[in-house]
C-alpha cells in the first residue's frame, strides 16, 4: 500500500508544527460560508456607511425614486458616490435568506450617497456590482437633472441618461492631460463693435457673473467673439459652455478656440465624435484637466467644474429641443445652470426669440446689441417683392419670380456666388385672408383656423370650435385664401434659366459646409445654408408665404430668424450684397428684415403672447393619445385652479412608412390633443400635477398611455 493510500492522521502526526497550523487554517477557511458575487449571500457588511442609496435606471415616473441596497464589505472601497452599480431589482419581501433580500433581475444604476442605515425597514438586497470606481455623477449634475426632471415633469433616470454618456472601458483606463494654468485674458477684439460688448469681456476676466442677450452684427465674426468670452472666462480661473445648434457651427466654434487659445484647453462634445472619443473628451471635463466645453444639445449637460460661463448660439433653432423624454429645450438647462451655479449667462444670436426678449425685459438679462450704424455697415441691402409686383408681372406670375428678383441672381452672379433659399416642403395649409394675408385666427383662443375640405366650415386646430361669419381683424375682409406651399419647382426653373452655372444643393440629405467664391447658384432649404468664401454676392428667399403662413404661433418669429440667418452670410452693404425676400412687404417680419431689427420684433411678439396669455409668458403642456385616454387622464389630473384646457382636437394621422416623431400617434391611428396652460408662477404646479397622475396611471397598469409634453415647440 502507498504512502498515499496511508492512515491521514499519520503524516499530520510527522509533520511540523509549522506546517500543522497551515493545515488547520485551511480547513478553517473551507468551512466558512463563501460570498457568491452579485448576491454576497453570507457576506460581511462594510463597517461604515454599510447603507447605498441607489438610483435605478427605470425611466418610469412610479419609481422615479432612489432605494437602499446593502453594501459587502468587498465592494467598500469602491462603492463611492457618483459610481456606476449593477444592483437586483423587483425581488418580493418573501424571497428573503439569511436577512438578506434576493431574487430580481440585474440593472444597472448610479450610487447616489452612503448611510449609517436605512429608512426602509424590511431586509435589504445587496449591491451587485461597483462597474466601474470612476465617479461620474456629481452633487452638481445630479442636483441639475433633478430639476430639469421636475421642470419637464419627466423621471431621473431618463435625464440623466441624456446626462452621463455610456461607459467605455478603454477611455476610462486612459489617464486624462494634466490641467493647463489658466491663458492671460485676451483683448476686446470685435466685441468692441457693440455699446457694451469691451464691458461684458472684461467681466469675465475679472470673475464677474454677467447676464446678456447678445444679438449678433451679420458675418462670421460671431465665432470669434464666442472664443474670446470662453478665453476670458477661462482667464478667470473658471469653466465655460458653449452649446451649438449643430456640428458645422461646433467646427466654427472650435476653430476658433483653437486658433485664440491653441489645442488642449477645450473639449468638443457632439455624437459625431464616436462613442469612445467622446467618453474621453466628457471624462476629461469630469476630471478636471479640461475646463472649457463646445458641443451639440448633449453638452449641456458636461460637467465642468467651476462653472463661470454659460453660452447658447441661435436658442430658435429646433436642434436644441431634445427628442427623448423628457425632452429639454437647452435654453431652459442654461438656464437652470446659471442659477444654480452663479455663473454668467450669454444668449447670442443673429435673430432673437420670444423668450430672449423676455429675458431683457423682466430685467434677469442686459441687451448686448451694436448701434445702428455698425447694423446697416454689416448688413445686406434687402429689398421686397410682393404680390402687387407679382400681379403686374405676367412672366413672374407664370414663374412665381418677379423680374426684379431675375435682375439680382443676374447681376450677384457676375461678382460671387448666389444663395436661393427655398422653403422646407410639406408644410400644412392654413387659411389667411385674401386681401392682406393675415394669417385666419379663431376668435376664441386665437388658434389657426383650417377647412378639412373645400368649401367645408372652418375649424380651430387648437380649441376644435367651427368657426362661422369670419372677417379678418387687420383689414375687414371676409375672403379667404389658402397658404402656399413647397418652391422646388422654382429653384429647377433657376438652374436651366442660367445652364452656364453651377448650381449646388444643401438640405436634408446632404448638406454642405462651405463653397467656392466663384460664381454659382446655391439653393438650400432654411438650417442648411453654406457658408461662401468671402461671403455671397446676392441672396434670393423665395416664397416667403410657405414659411409664414405655416399653423405655427411662431410662424413669422421663425420666419424672420431663418431669413436673417441667410442675409447674414451675404456680402455688407458697401461690398454690393444684396438680398430680395419675395413675401408681403407690409408684413411685420419683412419689414423687421428690412430695417434688421429682430429684437423690435421679438418684443412687439412677447407684447401680444402677454396680452392672450400665450407662452412664454404663460406656461403650457400638451396632452396627445387615444380620445378616451386623453379624456380619462383630463378627468384624474389635479389641475392647478387657474388652469385651462383647450381641446382636444384631432391629430393629423401619421401615414404608413414615414419615420415616426415623438409624440406622434403610430401610422393609421386616430389620436387627440388638448392643451393646458396656466398663468405664470404656476408652471411647477402644472408640471408636479401632470407627473403625479402620469405615474399613477403607470402603477395601476393597464390603462392606455397618453403623452404628456411640457413647453411644446409646435401648439398650432
Amino acid at each position: 500500500m502507498s504512502s498515499e493510500n496511508g492512515p491521514a492522521d499519520g503524516g499530520a502526526r510527522d509533520a511540523p508544527p509549522e506546517q500543522l497550523a497551515l493545515i488547520r487554517e485551511s480547513v478553517r477557511r473551507a468551512k466558512a460560508p463563501r460570498a457568491k458575487p452579485r448576491t454576497w449571500r453570507g457576506a460581511a457588511l462594510a463597517k461604515e456607511l454599510p447603507v447605498a442609496r441607489v438610483l435605478v435606471d427605470k425611466g418610469v415616473l412610479h419609481l422615479d425614486r432612489y432605494f437602499d441596497y446593502a453594501v459587502p464589505e468587498e465592494l467598500d472601497a469602491d462603492a463611492q458616490p457618483g459610481v456606476r452599480v449593477r444592483v437586483r431589482f423587483g425581488a418580493g419581501r418573501h424571497r428573503v435568506r439569511e436577512g438578506r433580500r434576493e431574487g430580481g433581475g440585474l440593472i444597472d444604476g448610479f450610487l447616489v450617497e452612503r448611510l449609517a442605515e436605512s429608512d426602509y425597514s424590511g431586509p435589504l438586497a445587496a449591491l451587485a456590482q461597483v462597474v466601474s470606481p470612476e465617479p461620474v455623477l456629481g452633487e452638481e449634475l445630479l442636483g441639475l437633472a433633478r430639476a430639469v426632471a421636475d421642470r419637464y415633469a419627466g423621471s431621473l433616470a431618463d435625464v440623466l441618461q441624456l446626462a452621463v454618456p455610456p461607459r467605455n472601458a478603454r477611455a476610462e483606463q486612459r489617464p486624462s492631460p494634466a490641467p493647463l494654468p489658466p491663458p492671460p485674458a485676451p483683448e476686446a477684439g470685435s466685441w468692441e463693435r457693440y455699446e457694451r460688448g469691451a464691458a461684458f469681456v472684461a467681466s469675465l476676466a475679472s470673475g464677474g457673473a454677467p447676464r446678456a442677450v447678445w444679438n449678433a452684427l451679420p458675418g462670421p465674426g460671431w465665432a470669434e467673439e464666442l472664443a474670446r468670452a470662453v478665453a476670458a472666462t477661462l482667464a478667470s480661473g473658471r469653466g465655460a459652455l458653449v452649446v451649438l445648434p449643430d456640428g458645422r457651427t461646433v467646427a466654427r466654434a472650435d476653430a476658433a478656440l483653437t486658433s485664440l487659445l491653441g489645442e488642449g484647453r477645450h473639449a468638443v462634445l457632439t455624437a459625431d465624435a464616436g462613442p469612445e472619443k467622446r467618453y474621453a473628451q466628457w471624462l476629461a471635463v469630469r476630471r478636471g484637466a479640461v475646463r472649457a466645453v463646445v458641443g451639440t444639445r448633449a453638452a449641456m449637460f458636461a460637467p465642468v467644474r467651476d462653472l463661470g460661463l454659460v453660452a447658447l448660439w441661435d436658442d430658435g433653432d429646433d436642434s436644441h429641443s431634445e427628442p427623448h423624454a423628457p425632452q429639454p429645450h437647452a435654453r431652459e438647462v442654461l438656464l437652470l445652470r446659471a442659477a444654480q451655479d452663479k455663473c454668467a449667462f450669454l444668449l447670442g444670436g443673429w435673430s432673437c426669440t420670444v423668450e430672449a426678449a423676455q429675458l431683457v425685459e423682466s430685467g434677469w438679462a442686459r441687451p448686448l446689441v451694436a448701434a445702428r450704424d455698425q447694423v446697416r455697415a454689416a448688413a445686406p441691402l434687402v429689398r421686397t417683392v410682393g404680390d402687387g409686383d407679382l400681379a403686374r408681372d405676367e412672366a413672374a406670375r407664370a414663374a412665381r419670380l418677379p423680374t426684379l428678383a431675375w435682375q439680382i441672381v443676374k447681376d450677384g452672379l457676375r461678382d460671387g456666388p448666389v444663395l436661393v433659399q427655398v422653403p422646407r416642403r410639406g408644410y400644412a395649409p392654413r387659411m389667411a385672408c385674401a386681401a392682406c394675408r393675415a394669417p385666419a385666427r379663431c376668435r376664441h383662443c386665437s388658434g389657426p383656423l383650417a377647412a378639412q375640405e373645400s368649401g367645408s366650415a372652418l375649424r380651430c386646430g387648437w380649441c376644435g370650435r367651427e368657426e362661422s361669419g369670419w372677417h379678418c381683424p387687420q383689414c375687414g375682409s371676409f375672403r379667404l385664401r389658402a397658404q402656399i406651399v413647397g418652391a422646388r419647382r422654382t429653384a429647377e426653373e433657376l438652374g436651366r434659366a442660367f445652364p452656364a452655372v453651377p448650381v449646388r444643393t444643401s438640405g436634408r440629405e446632404h448638406v454642405l459646409d462651405t463653397v467656392p467664391g466663384a460664381p454659382a447658384l446655391v439653393v438650400s432649404t432654411p438650417g442648411a445654408e453654406p457658408v461662401a468664401e468671402g461671403g455671397y454676392a446676392a441672396a434670393l428667399l423665395l416664397d416667403g408665404w410657405a414659411m409664414l403662413g405655416r399653423p405655427d404661433l411662431r410662424a413669422g418669429e421663425d420666419a424672420l430668424r431663418r431669413w436673417i440667418a441667410a442675409c447674414a452670410l451675404v456680402r455688407p452693404q458697401g461690398a454690393g450684397g444684396t438680398v430680395v425676400v419675395v413675401a408681403e412687404p407690409t408684413l411685420r417680419p419683412v419689414q423687421a428684415l428690412v430695417r434688421w431689427d429682430p429684437v423690435g420684433h421679438a418684443v412687439r411678439e412677447l407684447a401680444e403672447r402677454a396680452e392672450l396669455g400665450f407662452p412664454p409668458v404663460s406656461r403650457m403642456a400638451s396632452v396627445s393619445g387615444r380620445p378616451e385616454a386623453v379624456a380619462g387622464f383630463l378627468r384624474a389630473v389635479g389641475l392647478p385652479r387657474q388652469a385651462e384646457v383647450l381641446g382636444p382636437v384631432p391629430l393629423p394621422v401619421t401615414p404608413a412608412g414615414r419615420p415616426r416623431r415623438a409624440g406622434e400617434p403610430p401610422p393609421g391611428e386616430h389620436w387627440e390633443r388638448a392643451l393646458v396652460r396656466v398663468p405664470p408662477g404656476s408652471g411647477a404646479a402644472l408640471a408636479g400635477a401632470l407627473k403625479t397622475a402620469q405615474a399613477a396611471r403607470m402603477a395601476r397598469g393597464g390603462e392606455e398611455a397618453v403623452w404628456v409634453r411640457i413647453d411644446p415647440p409646435d401648439i398650432g
